[in-house]
Parts: structure tokens; sequence; C-alpha cells
């Protein structure tokens, strides 16, 4: 129970990665306050994940809003009485494309959420992380410093890859107030985006879906991708006091595919 008595903030809780998290936080004794655009989505995952509804509770929250990043933090005083770690899983990565073809507005929108949206969301939980102490933890991607042959996405590795430089200043700067601030940095995760992919890529290459997976395991150390859940395993370390003396450190969660 590595964060038992603990209240976690998870942003992006959706069908995927941060659904992950807060089940893997609840799993692990926290109290966890849920955010995403979508209220369905939410109402969905805090059922699924807390049938009594004793540990969670949830809002519609667009990171692009500081006031709705601030809404949802102070929901989680309100209810849990104080914040102890924020996750910020929240992102936009669908859009594809590199320099040559790039559209300069979607790549500020990029910007807009993965940057400056998980950091929106930070400050809105300082107040309560500075009374306490605790941890961030922040997503980022294995793209941002190993750039993947199979698909191009050169905003969002930008996007992220700017997230990893402000971590270490954010780091320098909350390390006084015990706030400690930890990238994990997964590479290919099997979950909805990468099943998507597998398949859409089979379908395409007239191929079965475990040739494609197959090339893609074939670049690891290991013989399976890293899931989801292995990532939120991570953020869960990264949020507890297991973690105490770790900070300004990024973790790839990849199976052994890119070494550092």
């Amino acid at each position: 129970m590595l964060l038992e008595g603990k209240t976690v903030v998870v942003s992006g809780v959706g069908a995927g990665l941060g659904h992950q998290v807060a089940a893997a936080c609840v799993r692990d004794g926290a109290r966890v306050v849920l955010g995403a655009r979508t209220a369905e989505r939410l109402a969905k995952s805090a059922a699924e994940i807390d049938p009594a509804g004793s540990a969670t509770a949830w809002q519609a929250t667009d990171i692009a809003s500081e006031e709705q990043c601030a809404a949802l933090a102070a929901l989680a005083v309100e209810r849990f009485g104080g914040i102890d770690a924020v996750v910020n899983v929240a992102a936009l990565d669908t859009h594809f494309g590199g320099l040559e073809d790039a559209d300069f507005a979607q790549w500020s929108n990029v910007l807009d959420v993965n940057l400056l949206g998980t950091l929106r969301m930070t400050r809105a939980c300082l107040p309560a992380l500075k009374a306490r102490g605790g941890s961030v933890v922040l997503i980022g991607t294995q793209s941002s410093v190993a750039a993947p042959s199979q698909v191009r996405q050169a905003a969002y590795a930008a996007s992220k890859g700017a997230l990893v430089s402000a971590m270490y200043s954010l780091a320098r700067e909350l390390g006084p107030y015990r706030i400690r601030v930890n990238t994990v940095q997964p590479g290919w995760m099997w979950g909805p985006p990468v099943q998507s992919y597998v398949a859409m890529a089979a379908q395409g290459q007239g191929v079965p879906e475990s040739d494609v997976l197959a090339r893609l395991t074939r670049r690891m150390a290991l013989p399976d991708l890293a899931t989801d859940g292995d990532v939120a395993d991570a953020a869960v370390f990264l949020a507890s006091d297991r973690a105490r003396s770790i900070t300004g450190q990024s973790l790839l969660v990849n199976a052994g595919e890119l070494m550092r």
C-alpha cells in the first residue's frame, strides 16, 4: 500500500493510461481525485475503480482552463483535506506530422495542452502540496529523446521534451517545500492507442496483428511491450514516499528499447 493515507490528483482520466494510474493509486491505498474533459468517462472510470465511492471524487476539467484546474484542486482539498501528489496524464496526442507539413496553429494547441496545461494543473495544486510536501509526476514520452520511425508526431514529442526541461527548473524551485518533480517516459505502451495502431497497421499491410506486434517487440530487450499498467506502477512509485529522495529525474518505461 505505497500510497496509504495519501490524496492524489490525476488529470486525463480516460480509457487508457489515466484510468490505469487512478486505479493503481486506489489499489495502493490512495484517495484519488479524477479530472478529464468528459464527465461520462470520469463517472465510468470512478465507478469501475471505486464502486463504493468512498475513495474517489471527480470533476470535468479542461487543463487549458486555469479556473477548471483550480476547481479540481479545490475539490481534492474539500473532499479529502489536502493533496499529496498530482499525476499529470492529460495530453493531446492526436496531431501527426513533422516540420514540412506542420500546421503551427495545431502545434500551438499541442504545446498549450501538453506543456502549459500540465503547468496550470500543477500550479493549481501547489498551495495544498506546499502544506504537506509531496510529489508531482509528469508523463513524458520516449519519442522526445528518440523519434520513432513508425509514426511522426513532432509536435507531441517537442511538447513533452519541453515538459522535461521544465521539470528541472520545477525540481529546483519546489524542492525547498519538499515537493519532488519527476517524469515517467513511456515507449511503446500496450493500451488503447497502441492497440489501435497495431490493428490499423495490420489491416493496411494485410498481415496478422501478431506480425506488427512482433516488429515492435523485436527492438526491445524484454520480449513484451510495457503496458499502461506498467507505466501506472512507475507513476505510483514516484508519487510515493519510497521515492522521497528522487527528484528531477526521468524514468523510461519501455521494455529496454532505449537504454540511457
